[in-house]
């Protein structure tokens, strides 16, 4: 029997940490993910999180991507391509508009997969300010090499829309789908992605911009 579980972590600004075990495993064998720590929380401040629609992340937006440098992170055109059809066909499910690739969030998804890797090669969010301050709205995944990758991710975050059921967030009840309403989120426009290994784990890095899950209001 083949089990897959994730761990996985959105960027909001009121904290909540979980611990969590997982282990990805194949014809018999267990491929480790091991202790996990993801973070969420959440922006209480329409002002801030929310940006005017003409602030963008300053990158030249596409529908699809070659991979490497041009694109802005390591990922592969492949896996681009499929970050993007998976985030869009979920917002198409609720009737909103399909984000467009950004090299510079992809580039700043990257810093922060690095970062992770060449540090603690855990699930930590970016802080809310100094040299990592958050930006944007973020969501990870942390799986095993060779087991686990971007599609994983973005299935695991589709995989909330069972807690959401059409509420405004709160402080209540965002934790549940909060990774799910990040990827629905309307006036999300843009999305960069990125990932690095350490240790036998894979890092997969979204960010998005405009920012969603912004308190008081829907996603759609």
């Amino acid at each position: 029997m083949r089990i897959c579980c994730f761990a996985v972590i959105i960027i909001f600004s009121m904290v909540a940490c979980n611990i969590v075990t997982l282990n990805g495993g194949t014809e018999g064998s267990t491929r480790g993910i091991v202790l996990k720590q993801a973070e969420a929380s959440a922006d209480t401040s329409r002002a801030t999180a929310q940006r005017p629609s003409g602030r963008r992340s300053g990158s030249t937006t596409t529908r699809s991507g070659t991979g490497g440098p041009s694109s802005g992170s390591r990922l592969t055109g492949e896996e681009i391509h499929t970050l993007l059809a998976l985030h869009n066909r979920v917002r198409e499910d609720v009737g909103v508009g399909p984000l467009g690739w950004s090299k510079n969030l992809a580039v700043y998804a990257q810093q922060w997969a690095d970062h992770l890797a060449a540090t603690s090669c855990r699930m930590e969010h970016r802080p809310r300010s100094g040299k990592w301050g958050q930006q944007h709205g973020e969501n990870l995944l942390i799986g095993t090499v060779g087991y686990h990758g971007v599609a994983d991710a973005v299935e695991a975050w589709e995989n909330e829309k069972t807690y959401y059921h059409g509420q405004a967030l709160n402080a209540s009840n965002w934790h549940a789908s909060g990774h799910y309403t990040q990827v629905v989120w309307r006036n999300t426009k843009e999305i960069g992605c990125a990932k690095a290994e350490c240790g036998g784990r894979v890092i997969v890095v979204c960010n998005y911009d405009p920012p969603g899950n912004v308190m008081g209001q829907r996603p759609f």
